[in-house]
């Protein structure tokens, strides 16, 4: 099964790649596809509560499709938005194929109680975080 969910991720991330392509997004896009989201990490030097939250923002597929969505919706209906409706769109478009990228290698939404507690179980070391003996 971690198979084939891997394949989905990496096919979810490929139509992304294609995207980008046929929308000739220069090439820092890419760039900013595969680390831009993680700036989300910079919420766990406050908390891991906030962490988790600032993290989760950006590598939910829910938001991604949201934006992009907006933008498509922006395009077709020309519908006022602050942000230009290509914006949106490759905005979405980076954040989703982020979350596919960070999946397929084994990476979640995180827990808020510690940064390694994925949706995907637990990450780095095999020992979880307990108390010291």
């Amino acid at each position: 099964m971690n198979t084939l969910l891997k394949l989905e991720e990496l096919a979810q991330l490929l139509v992304c790649l294609i995207t980008m392509a046929m929308h000739a997004d220069p090439w820092w896009m890419y760039v900013l596809l595969a680390f831009g989201p993680d700036i989300g990490m910079l919420g766990y030097l406050h908390s891991p509560r906030i962490g988790a939250v600032t993290y989760n923002l950006l590598h939910h597929k829910g938001i991604a499709l949201l934006l992009a969505g907006a933008g498509l919706g922006s395009a077709w209906f020309s519908l006022p938005f602050v942000i230009p409706a290509p914006m949106l769109l490759s905005t979405g478009i980076v954040l989703y194929g982020h979350a596919c990228l960070d999946r397929l290698l084994g990476f979640g939404l995180k827990h808020v109680d510690s940064f390694r507690h994925t949706h995907l179980g637990w990450i780095g070391p095999t020992r979880r975080p307990g108390p010291e003996s």
